[in-house]
Formats: C-alpha cells, sequence, structure tokens
C-alpha cells in the first residue's frame, strides 16, 4: 500500500495485486464465459492459475486468465486483469509490476 502526502493508506491495483486474496469479496467482470459475469463470492483458495470463490454456500473455481475482477476495498472498486496476477500467491509480492 501506498501513503498518501496526508498519511493515509491508499490501496490501488498494484498494491492489491500484491496483497493477499483470500478471504476477499470479489465479482467477475468481463468473463469469457459469460456465466460467469456479474457473479459475487468470497475467494476461499487460490493457486497460480486459478481463485476459488464461494458463491451462494458453493465453491466455484474460476481461471483468472479468462476475467477481470472486481474487489471493493475500503468503499473503493478496483478492477484487476486476472492474467496480470497469474503467479502463485507467494510468488506475487515480488513479481507483480
Amino acid at each position: 500500500m501506498q501513503s498518501s502526502p496526508l498519511g493515509e493508506d491508499i490501496m490501488d491495483e498494484k498494491a492489491l495485486a500484491r496483497d493477499e486474496f483470500i478471504g476477499l469479496k470479489v465479482t467477475i467482470k468481463e468473463c469469457n464465459d459469460p456465466y460467469w459475469n456479474d457473479k459475487s463470492g468470497t475467494i476461499i483458495d487460490e493457486t497460480k492459475n486459478t481463485f476459488t470463490i464461494e458463491i451462494n454456500d458453493k465453491q466455484k473455481m474460476i481461471a483468472k486468465k479468462t476475467a477481470k475482477f472486481e474487489f471493493n476495498i475500503e468503499g473503493k472498486k478496483i478492477t484487476i486483469n486476472g492474467s496480470k496476477i497469474m503467479f502463485r500467491p507467494e510468488d506475487r509480492i515480488k513479481k507483480v509490476r
């Protein structure tokens, strides 16, 4: 997270991409498979290529490269292209640019 001149933390796309996704609420946007568009849930697991999202008490796995993901962080909507976060979670902090 970056800090503003006032000392407040600012979450942007790059900072979020380096953060932990498990436990975050997510909405799927612009997916190659129209079934997924605008589905929302909580990320419960992550691999290099996929998110497992709990949607309506069911676990669904989606490939990161097929969609854009929208997160609502502190009232700010941040959208990340899944292909930009296709790293193992433990490697993302070093590799996201």
